[in-house]
């Protein structure tokens, strides 16, 4: 694997062409991360400059944290589980509304090896992209049991790709 300090080239190709496409249209952008535990951020502020369109990242692995700090309501976790597509939503609204950030991110998933179910199997992952003024983007991806690893840099990329789609929306 090739890679920049941390960052395979591939993911931070796509961070630095994501930056640029929100730096041309002014916006400041955010994350919230569960499973990928912050790889999103990471990912961008590899890229030198960043820090003129990152506002800042939320990693919120507790259920607790989700609803502290993004505001999601606990009972939304309760009837359908962090692992979710309400959940990846409220948590990108949440992110939002709580940002300086045109366009967020959301990222919640099982990535293993444990923690999966015949219902949510490890490799599960959720993301929702919310742009103000546009009704959230949401994509779920079953990526498998690749490995821990695998998973969060799968989820890193789609992650990425999320956020081009809601930034590039007219």
């Amino acid at each position: 694997m090739v890679t920049t300090r941390e960052v395979p080239i591939d993911i931070a190709d796509r961070a630095a062409a994501l930056l640029a496409l929100c730096r041309s249209r002014k916006f400041m952008l955010a994350t919230a991360e569960s499973c990928t535990g912050g790889l999103v951020a990471g990912a961008l502020t590899e890229v030198a400059g960043s820090s003129d369109v990152v506002d800042r990242g939320f990693v919120t692995y507790s259920n607790e944290a989700k609803h502290e700090m993004l505001g999601v309501p606990m009972d939304l976790i309760e009837r359908y589980g962090a692992v979710s597509e309400p959940v990846a939503r409220a948590m990108a609204e949440g992110a939002l509304a709580r940002s300086r950030a045109a366009v967020t991110v959301a990222i919640t998933g099982v990535a293993g090896p444990g923690g999966g179910s015949a219902a949510k199997p490890v490799g599960l992952v959720h993301f929702a992209a919310a742009r103000t003024g546009f009704a959230p983007l949401h994509v779920e991806r079953r990526f498998g049991d690749l490995g821990r690893g695998p998973i969060r840099l799968a989820a890193v990329a789609q992650a990425l790709e999320l956020l081009r789609q809601a930034a590039e929306r007219d």
